[in-house]
C-alpha cells in the first residue's frame, strides 16, 4: 500500500492521477486534511485518511498498513515539526521507504537566502536520511505553473515587473513531477536515491520577456525593482500579506541564483523528453 500525502493539493492530485495508470485504486491510500475534497479521490476507488501533519495521531493512523510513504513538503511555518510527525510515525510503522518532495537549488551559492524554506529542503532531507528509513528524495524545481503568480496572464501588455534582477531559475511542468514521481513510486528500488526534477535550461526573466517578446510580436519589458519598492507596490494593489512574503522570498532566491539548477534526472524518470518552458510560455500566455 502507498500512502500520499498532500492528496488533494496540486502535486498529489498528479502524482495520484499517473499512478492510476500504472497500479489499482486498492493500492492507493489518500491523506487529506479536508473530509469535503475526499470526495473526488474517494470516485476514484482510492481508501482515504482525514489527517493534518500537525495531528500525529492522525498521522500514526494513516500509516498502518502502508508500505511505502509520498510525503509531501509542507508550507507551513513549522514544516519541520509537521514534517517529523510523518517520518517518526512511517519509522515507528515499519514503512519500507519514504519518498520526500524537497526542493533544487544550486549547492554553489556562498550565502543561501532560503530563511524559513531550509526546514523544507536540507534539514528535513537531512532527518530522513539519519532516520534509517529507505528514502528516495525529489529534488524539485520551480513549477512552471508558478509563473503567473510571479508576472501575472496580462504580461504581454503589461510588461514584468519581479526583482530578481538576472538571477536565473529552472521550471518544469508540475504534472510532469508528479509523472515522474508516480514512476518512481509504482516500481521497487530508487533506494536511498536523490534526483533533481528540474527543467533541462534555467532562464531569468530578462530572458522569458525576451522570449514572450518574440512569441507576441510585442515588445515585453522587464523590470527588476527595488525589493522594499516591489513590496511597497504589490500593498498598493492590495495584494494579501502571505502572498507578498512568498513573492519577495522566492525573488529574494532567485535573484541569489539558488535555483539555477538543471539535470536530467526528470527527463529520464518520466522516459521522455520534458515540456521546454518555450511551449509552457506560448501556450500559457500567447495562445
Amino acid at each position: 500500500m502507498i500512502l500520499i500525502t498532500g492528496a488533494s493539493g496540486h502535486l498529489g492530485t498528479a502524482v495520484i492521477n499517473h499512478l492510476l495508470t500504472k497500479i489499482s485504486a486498492d493500492k492507493i491510500v489518500a491523506l487529506v486534511r479536508n473530509a469535503e475534497k475526499a470526495k473526488a479521490l474517494k470516485a476514484k476507488g482510492i481508501e482515504v485518511q482525514i489527517g493534518d501533519y500537525a495531528d500525529k495521531t492522525s498521522i500514526e493512523k494513516a500509516v498502518e498498513g502502508i508500505s511505502k510513504v509520498l510525503l509531501v513538503s509542507s508550507n507551513s511555518n513549522d514544516a519541520l515539526t509537521e514534517h517529523k510527525n510523518v517520518i517518526d510515525s512511517a519509522k515507528d510503522a515499519g514503512v519500507s521507504q519514504i519518498y520526500y518532495t524537497s526542493g533544487a537549488r544550486n549547492e554553489n551559492v556562498s550565502e543561501s537566502k532560503l530563511g524559513p524554506l531550509t526546514d523544507a529542503y536540507s534539514t528535513t532531507e537531512n532527518y530522513i536520511i539519519d532516520s534509517g528509513l529507505p528514502y528516495t528524495i525529489f529534488q524539485n524545481g520551480l513549477y512552471a505553473e508558478t509563473l503567473p503568480f510571479f508576472i501575472g496572464y496580462d504580461v504581454v501588455n503589461t510588461g514584468i515587473t519581479f526583482p530578481a534582477e538576472n538571477g536565473k531559475a529552472s521550471f518544469a511542468k508540475r504534472d510532469e513531477m508528479g509523472k515522474a514521481i508516480a514512476n518512481v513510486l509504482a516500481e521497487d528500488g530508487h533506494i536511498n536515491k536523490i534526483y533533481k526534477l528540474t527543467g533541462a535550461l534555467s532562464y531569468s526573466f530578462a530572458e522569458i520577456a525576451e522570449l514572450l517578446s518574440e512569441f507576441s510580436g510585442k515588445k515585453v519589458a522587464y523590470e527588476s525593482p527595488d525589493p522594499k519598492d516591489y513590496e511597497t507596490k504589490l500593498k498598493e494593489y492590495s495584494v494579501g500579506e502571505m502572498d507578498i512574503w512568498y513573492l519577495t522570498l522566492l525573488a529574494s532566491i532567485i535573484r541569489n541564483d539558488e535555483y539555477n539548477v538543471v539535470s536530467s534526472d526528470l527527463e529520464e524518470l518520466l522516459g521522455h523528453r520534458s515540456t521546454d518552458l518555450e511551449i509552457y510560455l506560448e501556450d500559457t500566455f500567447i495562445n
